[in-house]
């Protein structure tokens, strides 16, 4: 049984995912509806782990406090949970497909015409409809991943939805919705992937690892 949503924790993870946020967008991380957003961080403010930023860039932001709670936390809870051994197990089927799923978005971005790159203007039908198979078939394999990690740990559920709809969205024509900076596939799975780091506490950029190879925990 999956470990039911620690409110608190799911929004201090939202703002160690993105750095600054609305409660827009860390609603759309942790599942939870926008008015409860709200009041979880003015909690989390009032006990100095969060601070609202005004001005230009306005958003939460994580406080040293929160961050050191958010990473003692995560570790308490794959303790608790006994999810550690099943949330290594997708991250490590994550990182069979997460190249692929790179190179699937440079080739969707830059195409090559006569041996010169140049700016993919989603004119030739065979170059995307290559890049739609592979994202397929990263697709299948990220969905997999997904599923493993809703049944660990509650607060991954959202994940598999969000790929999902914005492969239909590339799918139908929207190009932006691969590789576009907000809810495309590219930045949902680029926010799986950062999550999946913090909750392990393993850097980004670490070398790809075997099945049968421990995973090094960050000090």
């Amino acid at each position: 049984m999956p470990t039911p949503l620690d409110g608190e924790l799911v929004v201090l993870l939202a703002l160690r995912l993105h750095t600054l946020a609305d409660e827009a967008t860390v609603a759309t991380t942790t599942g939870l509806p926008v008015d409860q957003v709200s009041g979880v961080l003015q909690e989390l403010a009032d006990a100095g782990l969060v601070r609202e930023r005004d001005g230009r860039v306005r958003g939460w932001m994580l406080l040293a406090p929160g961050r050191d709670a958010v990473t003692e936390r995560l570790a308490s809870e794959l303790d608790a949970s006994g999810a550690r051994p099943a949330v290594t197990d997708a991250y490590r089927r994550f990182l069979t497909v997460n190249q692929d799923l790179l190179d699937l978005c440079t080739r969707w971005q830059v195409r090559v015409v006569d041996g010169v790159e140049a700016p993919n203007d989603h004119a030739d039908a065979d170059h995307d409809g290559a890049v739609l198979a592979g994202l397929a078939a990263v697709d299948e394999v990220g969905q997999a991943t997904c599923q493993e990690l809703r049944a660990a740990l509650d607060r991954f559920s959202g994940y598999g939805t969000r790929l999902a709809d914005a492969r239909r969205q590339v799918e139908a024509g929207e190009t932006g919705a691969l590789t576009g900076p907000s809810g495309s596939y590219h930045s949902t799975w680029f926010e799986l992937h950062e999550n999946l780091l913090v909750t392990l506490g393993l850097e980004r950029g670490h070398a790809p690892l075997e099945p049968t190879t421990p995973l090094q925990e960050v000090s």
